[in-house]
């Protein structure tokens, strides 16, 4: 499916029963909706599954960076308005997570809650993101990926994570580029103390680019919130620990039910 929002043609699926709660799943950076297919494939049973591809990925308009964390978080509640959606639970993972913060921020009418998968308030070093936008916009996806997917799987020789290399080769390089531009200036300050939503934070074991103490400093800011460590995961865990990954969401849903 294909929606206006404002300067953007939004691509999304949006699967499950008509008359269920809406659940929003916003992905990482240099992926797509797809990397949330197994999860959406098993909630979609119950809740209404609303999947974006976010601006400057997929099959999204590509629009010119840098972005910034207001512009992205903008994004996800103008497809809710455009598609008549009040408000949604929304998951978000790396990036998508971030994002979520924002809009739970910015527009807390629209966020029922919060599933945050290794994410955090901030996503240091600042030099990273500045040499990763170079790297991309001048020598093209090819520059980071073998970089990026060692931070995102342990077992980088899985279909799964071999698909998830093919997903960051065919990102355009100004998306990931100009989203990773997003990530440098993000600061605790801007949504610490905002958040009044329930929460739930998921972050792997392993994960190198958002840690373990980054998921705790996390839910230190979020009164309430509740911490899920998944063992044998890196950063990005949907596919390699799919089934904690959905057993963690679809056990959150159901106490918020």
């Amino acid at each position: 499916m294909f929606t206006c929002v404002e300067d953007l043609v939004v691509h999304h699926r949006l699967e499950g029963p008509e008359d269920a709660p809406v659940l929003l799943m916003l992905h990482s950076l240099g992926t797509s909706l797809h990397v949330w297919d197994p999860q959406a494939a098993a909630l979609s049973r119950r809740w209404r599954v609303l999947r974006p591809d976010l601006r400057g990925h997929g099959l999204t308009t590509l629009t010119p960076g840098p972005y910034d964390m207001g512009l992205l978080a903008r994004d996800a509640p103008g497809l809710l308005a455009a598609l008549g959606i009040t408000s949604a639970h929304v998951a978000g993972l790396s990036i998508g997570g971030r994002i979520a913060l924002d809009m739970a921020a910015e527009a807390p009418n629209r966020v029922a809650s919060l599933m945050l998968c290794d994410t955090a308030l901030k996503f240091p070093p600042v030099r990273l993101w500045e040499e990763r936008a170079v790297a991309a916009r001048e020598r093209g996806m090819g520059a980071v990926v073998e970089s990026v997917l060692a931070r995102w799987v342990l077992d980088a020789g899985l279909p799964s994570s071999r698909g998830l290399r093919e997903m960051l080769l065919r990102t355009p390089a100004e998306g990931y580029a100009a989203s990773a531009d997003a990530l440098r200036p993000a600061t605790v300050e801007s949504v610490q103390g905002r958040i009044r939503c329930p929460a739930l934070v998921l972050v792997g074991e392993q994960d190198a680019a958002t840690p373990v103490n980054a998921a705790e400093a996390l839910c230190g800011a979020i009164p309430g919130s509740t911490l899920r460590i998944i063992p044998g995961a890196a950063h990005i865990p949907t596919f390699e620990q799919e089934e904690a990954v959905t057993t963690a969401l679809e056990a959150w849903l159901a106490s918020r039910a």
